[in-house]
Parts: C-alpha cells; structure tokens; sequence
C-alpha cells in the first residue's frame, strides 16, 4: 500500500513528507512517469504517486547520490 508520511522540518521551517510503498515495491510519480523506491516532497506539493508491481531495491543510484547532495545545500 501507498504510504504517506512526515519526514522531518528543514532547517528553513519547510515540512517534508515520504512517500513509499509498505510493500518494497517501487512508486510511480503520475506527472512525470518516473520511479522511485521512495519521494520526499514539501508540503502542500501537488506530486501524487501510485504503488507498482515492481520490486524496489535497496541499491543507491546516480539520482540518489545527487538528491542527498542537494539536500546538504551541494550544487
């Protein structure tokens, strides 16, 4: 199933919320197709997700790595 949950407060007072599947399975963000083994997003975004049939993995992609860096202000 689809989950949705608070993440954490950034340091600019911003609320950021998961979303995941309690499967393992991979999410489909609608508007853009694309997948992911979970999404973080501010709050009041207007991304909506749908659960997949396909099993996600614990390996770190290329996207990964650059989402982590750009969390901790790197460009």
């Amino acid at each position: 199933m689809l989950k949705k949950s608070f993440y954490k407060t950034r340091n600019d007072g911003v609320n950021l919320y998961i979303n995941y599947s309690d499967e393992g399975f991979l999410i489909k963000q609608i508007e853009t197709g694309q997948l992911y083994q979970e999404a973080i997003d501010v709050e009041n975004s207007n991304f909506t997700y749908e659960e997949t049939d396909i099993v996600g993995s614990d390996e770190a992609e290329t996207e990964d790595y650059l989402a982590a860096l750009s969390e901790l202000g790197v460009k």
